[in-house]
């Protein structure tokens, strides 16, 4: 494949050719002198991940100066590449090329990677956790904060909302830890001591996206209706023009085709009609410095951090925020509210007083002085005792407020608390929400419970336990009884249950046995619904009554009979040989709606002693691109059939999981375009033959051509785990693909969620009467080890030779640890001598300003020179760039050549 020129930003490109740029600002104090000062810091788990900011972060940039930078966990490797073969590694230095040509579009000069693994869609933070390691890559990304000192720091979603990614979930983690962490001295104190960096405070925190509603156009931002009145949301209207003469949002467009490997090329063109241009959302998470609910202009995210307040306001650098003893309060009850005010760097603070803002009926006690004048770079508390009404409503977030008055200006600041009953009942939550709430509530960030719809699946006709739980947060011990209200067609057995005596804090829990009594209700999101069925969940005490509410998910299910006799893998299903329901695989669950002609299908599913047998009939109007042999994975790009089996029907993950990709046909016209199939995200990933040894395949493609046939055996003995005869997951997925580009346009299936192919939970259920499974030990996942990497990146280390951050935010060796003298160029390549004062290993590449020119690789010993040749690829080398990688630690540098 051609690849596209990579094109560092332009005063990036300047400085690496020599030109001379514009003049850096002086270092802020604990900066070291030669790394970059950011204001803005993206954080996020791929390339592309920042693509919906790009209008906002160019805004910024071209009328405030705004500086921003990315750091992106993974260079994207394990994704599929929509125009090549690359992948892996390869193609992670690909996606680093595209993202920086995209983000340069915004002015974004500055990406980080951290070099973790891109292993596969996962819906699991705990995976993304698992697999990354959570203290190293923390202490990346605190390392880039304590380098580059942004005042702001944004990221993605960090909760378990259906079809978020878990890598996104993870990413969003980290950066909401490295907000706090990056301040902490105690915080990987080795960065102090041994690397030489100071702690650093960022003033805001955001994520993307705002949950509510809004209009589109001018007016997009003071619109926005927030589903949590407590939610802080701003908008940042991408119809903005720049001075190239286009919007914002269609730069942004602009930027997002050139993500090609991830199929973007062909993104559609932006609105030119100003009333449907939409706002990029961003929610305040949290804020050292105070800031102004009211403003709506584009810079208002930048007010009190990055710019200055508005007229009258405090000045730049001046820390105000609350900090409140607990979330949870019931009525009647007292929360101690601590106000926190630090003066800037450069003066003090005069005359300070501190007032509250409080709920209607809410009081409190305490003074508002501060003990005099808070010095230059010093900071004073003052606590509140602040009282909730006796009756005040419950099951809603109320915001405490705070203004700060000095002889410098005034500023405000918020902090929510929630007010719930005495003893709150809550659905059980899934395994992965119930890991997010553990996160949120250590992380000091419980007000994100709001993200998550607490849910439960049941299979249809079927029934299970449902638990409440229950705690005390009153100051008595309480009793008392849950109701469970179920909508038309699920029972419970009884819908009434009593509790015993609650302690004050005490935990404890209800359980309910519900059973959808009607069978004939819509499943996953057919028959107009969603899926979800909503729930109620009344509990009572002697302190009064709350209501939470909750939703069951109705999950399709199916009996899996004994395969007929005669039966055999042929693409056909013979009469008696699939003795079961047929499935119906035509619910659509993704992408553009469809007609039975256009895509549809149906499957039947039976068992022998020694596999599971699937027949899947899709009927097709056009037949998407075909694959070659040696592209037979990532199955979703184009026409395919995708096979789900969860053994036990109780995965947390897909990593216990078997997932079988198959495409009907591929390009492979000598052995008559055969099928080809791969396992992908799952268990074990890979081609067919390896990782499913045993499992057959056959297709049957009609001519002329009106859809195709899959049957295929599937041993058990290749499933991660024994088959649990009564509760295994399954389900079926087909892809339909009407262009020639490798993009699917619509996504049909048996049990179709949003976000369905990683949440195991959703999948349909059937049971195998009759089937005894043999004793064996579950297998251990395998999961992709080989990420791109840094030093293999002539562009990042270029940047890093300029902006003082070293590859992969690693400890930064010393600028001696590796000398280059004597750089020429020699006949076919680039002569150097290299002398590092410890033994490692140099990464060397010519550089025509742009792209590489040809590389070389060196290991060397402590104190001695070694001469080395580059050899010369293509075009005309006008520096040699060079990384050093020795005891953990690495540098990079850059040597002009005459």
């Amino acid at each position: 494949m051609r690849l596209k020129a990579f094109l560092l930003p332009t005063a990036l490109a300047l400085a690496l050719s020599g030109v001379p740029g514009p003049a850096l600002a002086a270092p802020a104090p604990g900066r070291p002198a030669d790394t970059v000062d950011l204001d803005v810091l993206f954080v996020s788990a791929h390339p592309d991940d920042e693509a919906g900011s790009l209008a906002t972060l160019g805004q910024w940039k071209e009328r405030y100066g705004t500086k921003a930078g990315v750091v992106t966990i993974t260079r994207g490797e394990g994704g599929g590449n929509a125009v090549g073969l690359e992948e892996g590694p390869p193609l992670g230095i690909i996606r680093e090329r595209e993202e920086r040509t995209a983000i340069g579009k915004a002015g974004v000069e500055n990406l980080y990677n951290l070099d973790r693994v891109d292993f596969w869609y996962t819906a699991s933070a705990p995976l993304s956790e698992r697999i990354w390691g959570h203290d190293d890559t923390l202490a990346q990304i605190v390392r880039v904060i304590r380098q580059t000192r942004p005042e702001i720091v944004m990221t993605m979603n960090p909760s378990p909302t259906p079809g978020n990614h878990g890598n996104h979930q993870q990413a969003a983690r980290f950066a909401a830890e490295a907000f706090h962490a990056a301040a902490d001295p105690t915080a990987f104190p080795e960065q102090l001591s041994k690397e030489g960096l100071q702690p650093f405070r960022p003033a805001k925190f955001l994520r993307t996206g705002g949950t509510g509603t809004s209009t589109a156009g001018p007016a997009c931002a003071t619109s926005f209706v927030p589903t949590v009145p407590t939610d802080q949301v701003f908008g940042v209207w991408e119809g903005t023009p720049s001075s190239t003469g286009k919007t914002w949002a269609e730069i942004e467009v602009d930027a997002r085709r050139e993500y090609v490997t991830q199929g973007w090329a062909g993104t559609a063109a932006a609105p030119t009609d100003p009333a449907k241009i939409r706002c990029d959302f961003y929610t305040l998470v949290d804020s050292r410095v105070p800031y102004d609910p009211a403003d709506t202009s584009p810079e208002a995210i930048l007010r009190g951090s990055v710019l200055p307040a508005t007229a009258g306001g405090l000045p730049r650098g001046t820390e105000l925020y609350l900090t409140t003893d607990r979330f949870d309060l019931a009525p009647g009850e007292t929360v101690e509210v601590t106000a926190h005010v630090r003066a800037p760097r450069d003066r003090a603070l005069t005359s300070p007083r501190l007032a509250l803002r409080l709920p209607s009926g809410w009081t409190a006690t305490g003074s508002g002085a501060l003990r005099g004048a808070v010095p230059a770079g010093g900071e004073r508390t003052t606590t509140f005792t602040v009282t909730v009404p006796a009756d005040a409503d419950t099951n809603q977030q109320r915001l405490v407020g705070a203004t700060l008055t000095t002889g410098q200006g005034a500023g405000r600041t918020d902090r929510a608390v929630r007010v719930v009953a005495d003893v709150r009942g809550t659905l059980e939550p899934l395994p992965e929400v119930g890991t997010f709430r553990d996160w949120a509530g250590a992380s000091g960030y419980p007000q994100l419970d709001t993200l998550i719809k607490p849910v439960l699946s049941l299979g249809s006709g079927q029934s299970r336990t449902v638990r409440v739980d229950l705690r005390n947060h009153g100051e008595t011990a309480q009793h008392g009884e849950v109701t469970l209200g179920l909508p038309k067609g699920f029972a419970a057995d009884p819908a009434t249950k009593s509790y015993p005596d609650l302690a004050p804090g005490a935990t404890g829990a209800v359980s309910f046995t519900v059973t959808n009594t009607d069978a004939t209700l819509p499943t996953a999101n057919s028959g107009g619904t969603d899926g979800d069925y909503g729930i109620t969940i009344t509990t009572t005490s002697a302190a009064g009554s709350t209501v939470e509410t909750g939703a069951l998910e109705l999950v399709p299910t199916s009996e899996v009979p004994h395969a007929g006799t005669g039966h055999e893998v042929d693409g056909v299903a013979a009469p008696g040989e699939y003795p079961g329901p047929e499935l119906d695989l035509s619910r659509i669950w993704e992408g553009e709606a469809t007609t039975p002609q256009d895509a549809s299908a149906t499957g039947r599913i039976a068992w022998t002693d020694d596999a599971l047998k699937v027949y899947v009939q899709v009927t097709d109007d056009v037949l998407g691109k075909k694959v070659v042999p040696q592209d037979c994975k990532r199955q979703r790009r184009t026409d395919s059939v995708e096979i789900i089996v969860d053994p036990k029907g109780n995965s947390a993950d897909t990593s216990t999981v078997f997932k079988a990709g198959i495409f009907p046909v591929t390009d492979d016209p000598a052995n008559g375009d055969p099928p080809c199939w791969q396992r992908d995200a799952d268990n074990r990933q890979g081609p067919g033959a390896t990782t499913a040894p045993g499992m057959t395949v056959v297709s049957k493609v009609s001519a002329p051509y009106t859809g195709y046939t899959i049957e295929a055996s599937i041993p058990f003995a290749v499933l991660p785990d024994a088959v649990d005869p009564a509760r295994m997951g399954f389900n079926v997925l087909v892809y339909d693909s009407d262009t020639q580009d490798l993009t699917s346009q619509s996504r049909l299936g048996w049990s179709t969620f949003t976000g369905v192919r990683a949440d195991p939970y959703r999948y349909g259920l059937v049971t195998l009467p009759g089937y005894a499974p043999a004793a064996r030990q579950p297998s251990a996942p395998v999961f992709p080890d080989t990420a791109a990497r840094s030093v293999h990146s002539p562009q990042t280390i270029a940047q890093s030779a300029t902006d003082g951050v070293a590859p992969a935010a690693v400890p930064r060796l010393p600028a001696e640890a590796l000398r280059l003298t004597g750089a020429r160029t020699v006949t076919g390549g680039v002569s150097v001598t290299l002398r590092a004062d410890r033994a490692g290993t140099a990464y060397l590449y010519g550089w025509d300003g742009d792209r590489p020119t040809g590389d070389r690789t060196v290991s060397l010993t402590a104190g001695s020179p070694v001469t080395v040749v580059v050899p010369v690829t293509a075009g005309t080398p006008t520096s040699l760039l060079a990384a050093y990688e020795a005891d953990g630690a690495a540098l990079a540098h850059r040597l002009p050549l005459s």
